[in-house]
This record gives structure tokens, C-alpha cells and sequence, in this order.
């Protein structure tokens, strides 16, 4: 199976990748990710930003055929036991393959705002061990026992803990490549990392544990491999700070979350809105969303609901829905950094209430403080396994945060960028109440 791709190029699954690739591609609940898109409203701001999840986890997982190739060739030095097989190797495809099978719409919003919401990890996992769903009977088919290896592989449970952290950890595929796809899909640079020269600086290395026994990680090679680490969390810290942090993104977030607010408050008062998704129904009463009734929500399906609710009865929830058609996105301001413990950030909220609330607009739904944060590096404390390691010649091996003084600086430190979010009508007012807060 040869396939092209925009950012890997010419993407190659032959021998068991094509085997495993070709069986599970084919289902409904993999071409379901056609219909959520990457990066949410990220085009707003970045119209390039259109591709959908089904495509990143495709180059996801021609990353994880070309990390394999590289384990392959270092292996030697893993004991029998721990080497890569022919079943490990199926196992970790597939789980490239359908890590993000659970993502509700619009990128992370859709569990951070619905009701009762559960991560899409979760969904991931029911997903693969239903049999009802076609994913299950495709991998059952290629192996027995397969659902349940793929989601130990996701899950960090797996026989070949390196290999779960490959899958998902601090530096795995899925971070490769949605780094790469986003920069280029929204046309800047600055997710770009040397990711051939990474994959060249891999090897195997043994951790000795506070239990005594050696747990064999996955390492960065010698000074060598340095660079291209650190450009590596350099660059997933700019795409946080320049693309999926942008003000105008997380403004267009903060009025889709007062959508779903209203029509949560309109299902508890027995108004349920046109249109609505049986599983926004479910998840605003309070009740269990079922698998099928989660499958059916993707893009498609909601931003068809935010056209309906265009017309809807309700006057606020119709007019939430045409700023978001009409790109009317609220305006933001950038609050003191120190605001969490000074108290300003809640002053600044109530002072931008209070202004919409003489304008007849809802406090609740129109106000928004938001306070996007993201770790450069994250790195334990304990001796586990868990993080990164560099192989030095002639020492032991040791932390990732320890070899490199810039990921020292940054390691397990929280950047936030603290902003209100108000109606664009009122900014005058918002701006001059909040002079003695900004001073």
C-alpha cells in the first residue's frame, strides 16, 4: 500500500504494516476520524488548518514503521525476552493506527465542555474492546487477543513498556507527527524538528529501579542527539504558545463552550433544541451516552446542529450560533500573570460581567476567563522508568533534564497566559473597567 501524504511524502506500508493498515482502515469507526478535524477552529485563524484526525493518525502510524525499523536495528542489546516479534510489531501499527479513535469533535473541546465528559482515551478503549464495532472484528481477525494487547499498548500496560511509550509518552508518534502536520497545515515553522536526526540518536538503555530490577528504555544516544530532543520540546512549546493557544482560537473555544452551556440549560428545561445530537441529550441530563450515539458525533454532525440553531427559538442560543457562522469571535485581553494569587483575575471577571449585564447579555455565557497553560518538559522525580534518558559513554545513564541545561530550565515548569474573553460590542467598557485591575 503506497500512499502520498503532504508532510511524510511517499508513505510506504508493505509486509505486515500493509496487512494491518489495509484491514483496519476499512472500518467505520477509522473513517469516522474523516469527520473530526485536527485542529478544531483552528482554521479560523489558520485557514490551512482543515486535515482531519483520520490523516494524522495515518502519518502517525508511517512514523511508528520507521521507529520500529530503527528498534529493529539496535535490539541486540534487549534481552530475548523483550525484543520486538512479529506480534509486538502488529500490536504497536495498530495502536499507531488508532490512538485517537475515541476523539470527540473539534480537537480536546468536545470532553472538556460536554457535560459528565470522559476523555477520549476512554472512548478509545471501549471502542476496541466492544465486538459489536467493526475495529474489534477486523483486529480479532488479524490476531487473537489483539484488542486487548492495543489497548494495553495505549494504556502503558503492555509486556514491552518501552513500546507503550512510544505509542503514547513523553516523545512517542503521535507527538511526531501531529507536530509536523499542524506546522505545515497551518503554514508556519514552527513545530518543525529534525525528526530523521532524532530517530538516528534512539537506542536501548537499562534503568536500575528503587526495587532493584533494570527496566530497559528507550534513550537518546550521546551528545549527538541532544539538539534534535531539545528541538523537539522547543517546538511543541511554540505550537502551544503560537497555534493552539492563539487568542482568536481560544476565543471561538470559549463561544462554542457558551453554545453548549445554553443548550445544556435549555435540555434540563425540557427545550431541547432542534437538531441536538442524542448524545448532547444524554450528556446534559445526566445520562450514560451510549457507544453508537458517541460514534455519531463528529464534525459533521455538530456543526449541522450549529446551523439549525441558527433558527432556533431561543434568542440567546440563536445568537451564539450566528457569531459563530458570521466569525463575530469574541475579543480577549491579557491579564497579570500573577493574577491567580493577587486576586485580579476573578476582579477582571466580575468587572467584565457586570459591563455585559447592562447590555441584557448573560454574565455566565458571555464572560470567559481562560488561562491556557503547557509544561515544556515534563519529567519524574522518582527513579521510574517514565520520562526520558541519555546513554553518555562511560557513565550512567541519566536524565534527559539533567544532559541538557535548556530542558533542565524548562523541566515540569507551567507557562500560562491568562486572558478574559468578552463580547466584541463592549470592549470600550470591558477595557476602561478594568484599568484598576491592569494597573
Amino acid at each position: 500500500m503506497i500512499l502520498r501524504d503532504p508532510v511524510h511524502g511517499l508513505v510506504a506500508f508493505e509486509g505486515v504494516a500493509e496487512r494491518v493498515v489495509s484491514s483496519l482502515l476499512a472500518t467505520r469507526e477509522v473513517q469516522r476520524l474523516r469527520n473530526v478535524r485536527q485542529l478544531g477552529f483552528t482554521s479560523l485563524v489558520f485557514p490551512g488548518a482543515e486535515h482531519s484526525r483520520f490523516a494524522h493518525c495515518v502519518g502517525a502510524t508511517h512514523v511508528m514503521v520507521r521507529l520500529l525499523a530503527r528498534l529493529q536495528s539496535v535490539q541486540d542489546t534487549l534481552p530475548v525476552e523483550l525484543r520486538l516479534d512479529d506480534e509486538s510489531i502488529a500490536d504497536a501499527l495498530a495502536a499507531a493506527l488508532l490512538h485517537d479513535l475515541g476523539h470527540g469533535p473539534f480537537s480536546h473541546l468536545a470532553e472538556e465542555i460536554l457535560p459528565h465528559a470522559r476523555r477520549h482515551e476512554d472512548w478509545t478503549a471501549d471502542i476496541l474492546l466492544d465486538p459489536s464495532t467493526e475495529v474489534h472484528a477486523a483486529l480479532r481477525a488479524l490476531s487473537a487477543g489483539m484488542p486487548e494487547r492495543v489497548v494495553a499498548l495505549l494504556t502503558g500496560e503492555h509486556r514491552l513498556g518501552y513500546l507503550s511509550r512510544s505509542v503514547s509518552g513523553v516523545l512517542d508518534v503521535d507527538r511526531c507527527d501531529y507536530l509536523l502536520r499542524d506546522s505545515h497545515m497551518t503554514g508556519v515553522r514552527y513545530g518543525i524538528f529534525d525528526f530523521d536526526w532524532l530517530l538516528q540518536a534512539l537506542a536501548f538503555g537499562q534503568v536500575s529501579s528503587a526495587e532493584g530490577a533494570g527496566a530497559w528504555v528507550l534513550a537518546i544516544e550521546g551528545r549527538k542527539g541532544l539538539p534534535p530532543i531539545e528541538g523537539f520540546f522547543l517546538a511543541r512549546l511554540f505550537m502551544y504558545q503560537q497555534v493552539y493557544h492563539h487568542k482568536a482560537t481560544r476565543a471561538a473555544e470559549a463561544l462554542i463552550r457558551a453554545i453548549f452551556l445554553r443548550v445544556a440549560e435549555l435540555v434540563s428545561d425540557g427545550r431541547t433544541p432542534a437538531q441536538t445530537p442524542r448524545a448532547i441529550v444524554a450528556a446534559a441530563s445526566g445520562d450514560t451516552v451510549s457507544l453508537g450515539d458517541y460514534l455519531a458525533l463528529d464534525d459533521v454532525a455538530l456543526l449541522g446542529a450549529f446551523r439549525a440553531w441558527e433558527q432556533a427559538d431561543d434568542a440567546v442560543l440563536a445568537d451564539l450560533a450566528r457569531r459563530l457562522w458570521a466569525r463575530r469571535l469574541p475579543k480577549t485581553v491579557p491579564l497579570p500573570v500573577d493574577g491567580r494569587t493577587t486576586g485580579s483575575w476573578q476582579e477582571a471577571v466580575d468587572r467584565a460581567r457586570s459591563v455585559v449585564a447592562r447590555h441584557g447579555l448573560s454574565p455566565e455565557l458571555s464572560v470567559r476567563l481562560d488561562v491556557p497553560g503547557e509544561a515544556a518538559y515534563t519529567e519524574p522525580d522518582d527513579d521510574s522508568a517514565d520520562g526520558l534518558w541519555v546513554l553518555l559513554r562511560h557513565q550512567p545513564i541519566q536524565r534527559l533534564g539533567r544532559i541538557s541545561f535548556l530542558l533542565g530550565e524548562l523541566r515540569n515548569k507551567t507557562i500560562e497566559r491568562p486572558r478574559l474573553i468578552f463580547p466584541a460590542e463592549v470592549r470600550d467598557e470591558v477595557l476602561a473597567a478594568l484599568g484598576p485591575v491592569m494597573a
